[in-house]
């Protein structure tokens, strides 16, 4: 049995896409600074993240987050015992950032350092501000580059179950706004229009893949909606964006939190988690507590400020990590997929 009880401060780096993150955490569980620089401002007007301007804005933010982090965190770069940083997947040239500075800091200082999926670190992301959450639960990670279903049964163990075959649900929620002419990123202004649309204007389909029925599949909706949106412009009909996208939203979350809950069901969890960017959308988290509690089960969702990449959960993750001995050598490089088996 492991008598260690883990690193005390543990310094969390992630820049896996367009945030640069620092966080430092205290005895795997108290958050003492959680610092995000974003980029979209930056990306906006390209309608999407462009790789080469992600890694350079990188290098710019990197040093100064990481300053700030231990600022206000109230620590200095000597009191932490170990750096855990994102190793993959994401943006090679973005991971490449914080990995090779990580390295750095761990290697000439004698530090311990371990490289985190920051996949899984989502999944253990609701650790950081709820209580009660127990293992096994099944997770749904939803975010712009991520769709997967996972059983999780302890902190270092994640069995996926069901991912996405081709867009991202995050990814959707972007292409379908930039079909309806709005701004970068779609997630968030459609979950606004959503608000006045009628959720049953339009009866988009809802891909449920009964030969692989944990799998996700969305380019189908996106389709629908472009040649829905082609129609009325055809037909010199005005454009109901609002209905367009309550019934968009509606058509993906129905999917997200149905198969969800099958695989919970499937895999006998009475808890279930949502983590990613996309689980910051307030329909989500409404039908998917509503169905949950219809079911028995429990949801449990992070904190707002730690569903999108953040490096307190890169921390959180690492530090269980650490505690088994798992860390990283000089020659460790970073990964830009998850390989299924």
């Amino acid at each position: 049995m492991n008598s260690y009880r883990g690193p005390r401060f543990v310094l969390g780096i992630e820049t896996s896409c367009d945030e640069t993150c620092a966080a430092v955490l205290l005895n795997g569980k108290d958050v003492l600074s959680n610092i995000v620089s974003s980029q979209i401002e930056v990306h906006a007007e390209f309608g999407g993240i462009v790789p080469e301007i992600a890694s350079r804005k990188h290098i710019e933010a990197i040093n100064i987050v990481v300053k700030n982090a231990l600022k206000e965190a109230n620590v200095d770069f000597k009191q932490i015992d170990a750096v855990a940083v994102t190793q993959g997947p994401g943006l090679v040239g973005s991971l490449v950032v914080g990995l090779s500075y990580a390295k750095a800091c761990a290697f000439s200082s004698g530090k311990k350092i371990t490289g985190v999926n920051h996949v899984h670190a989502h999944l253990l992301a609701p650790f950081l501000s709820k209580k009660g959450l127990t293992f096994p639960f099944t997770g749904l990670v939803v975010s712009g580059g991520h769709t997967s279903i996972y059983y999780v049964s302890d902190y270092l163990s994640f069995k996926p179950i069901g991912r996405t075959r081709d867009d991202a649900a995050g990814e959707a929620f972007d292409k379908v706004a930039k079909i309806l002419g709005l701004p970068y990123p779609g997630g968030p202004v459609i979950s606004r229009l959503s608000i006045e649309g009628d959720k049953d204007s339009f009866k988009f389909p809802r891909a449920m893949l009964p030969d692989t029925p944990f799998d996700f599949s969305f380019s189908g909706l996106k389709t629908a909606v472009l040649q829905t949106v082609k129609r009325l412009e055809k037909e010199k009909a005005s454009i109901p964006l609002n209905d367009i996208c309550a019934s968009f939203q509606e058509a993906v979350v129905e999917v997200l939190v149905k198969k969800t809950i099958m695989a919970a069901k499937e895999y006998g969890c009475k808890n279930v988690v949502i983590s990613g960017g996309v689980s910051a959308n307030k329909r989500l988290r409404e039908l998917m507590e509503k169905t949950c509690e219809a079911e028995g089960l429990e949801l449990f969702c992070p904190d707002l400020s730690f569903c999108t990449d953040n490096a307190a959960m890169v921390a959180l993750c690492g530090f269980y990590q650490i505690k088994e001995g798992i860390l990283l050598g000089p020659e460790a490089d970073v990964y830009s997929r998850i390989i299924y088996s």
